[in-house]
């Protein structure tokens, strides 16, 4: 089959493009570099079709979806602290980018999974997390995703097959900080025998859920019968970020304390997923483990 995917230089984009292009699929990336790197699809840049296209040129990202089977669109930015500085930016790629993906699915038949997140639920007093929970995203990256969700919602009823995929936090080689960041800043940390910083009082909790696990997640939404759905793709397991540090420090065996600072703006409390809609509907379970992961790379 013939796909084409938004944002597929990026953290997650470039391993769901290996990931189809090892089930023999022909794939065509479309990246603007903003956040991507081109170095992400070496191992199988010589197999795809890449374009330096922004998703808010409709008119050149329509030309380049002819012929296609369905749409993965990974394409976004994704700091939330860097979207209270630019929320209009972020509206623009984020919402208006978006809208341009649907409509060309609309216009041409086509399927699209698509990077929603687990931003949109804000702050949550019960967990784990259920899909039919409240949407009160609490940072402008959040409201993005909300509005995308929303967007979903009419084009579906317009006739469009979308599935939205609500990852939690991500993580895995080659990851930065738009993704899991705290894993990344810890990583770097211990690397070079520093002390981890937390921000906040580390009760905060997090659904940590390793990028081949999303990638897989895309492929089984966009070749199941679903047409239309909202799911959350987490581990169902969740740590708090003080037991995060402790774990990595006892990991690489130095004797350090976890530093306490200042909370982060746009900061969720507790982010942790029922995912058992995502099983039930196209077969997924999340397969790596957190820790087993950090005991490979640290």
């Amino acid at each position: 089959m013939r796909f084409v995917v938004t944002g597929g230089a990026g953290f997650v984009g470039s391993y769901l493009v290996k990931l189809l292009v090892e089930q023999g699929h022909e794939i065509t990336v479309i990246d603007n570099l903003h956040k991507g790197k081109k170095e992400n699809l070496d191992e199988v840049i010589d197999r795809i079709e890449f374009l330096n296209i922004d998703i808010r040129d409709y008119d050149l990202i329509e030309k380049n979806m002819r012929d296609i089977d369905g749409i993965f669109h990974q394409a976004a930015l994704t700091v939330v602290q860097d979207s209270f500085k630019d929320p209009e930016e972020y509206k623009s790629v984020n919402v208006d980018g978006t809208e341009n993906i649907f409509k060309i699915a609309n216009k041409n038949n086509l399927k699209v999974v698509y990077a929603s997140s687990s931003s949109v639920y804000g702050h949550q007093d019960k967990v784990p997390i259920l899909e039919n929970f409240p949407k009160k995203p609490i940072n402008p990256y959040g409201q993005t995703k909300l509005d995308d969700e929303i967007l979903a919602e009419k084009y579906s009823k317009l006739g469009t097959k979308i599935i939205g995929l609500r990852y939690f936090n991500i993580f895995g080689k080659g990851q930065t900080i738009e993704y899991a960041g705290v894993i990344t800043k810890f990583l770097d940390r211990i690397r070079d025998g520093k002390t981890p910083i937390i921000y906040g009082d580390g009760s905060q909790i997090r659904d940590f859920i390793y990028v081949k696990d999303i990638a897989n997640a895309n492929y089984l939404a966009m070749i199941s019968d679903i047409s239309n759905l909202h799911v959350n793709v987490g581990t169902g397991n969740a740590i708090s970020i003080l037991d995060l540090a402790k774990t990595m420090i006892d990991i690489s065996g130095l004797n350090l304390e976890p530093i306490i600072s200042e909370a982060l703006d746009g900061d969720i409390q507790k982010s942790h997923s029922d995912s058992s809609l995502a099983k039930n509907s196209f077969g997924w379970i999340s397969k790596t483990r957190l820790e087993d992961w950090l005991r490979d790379v640290i």
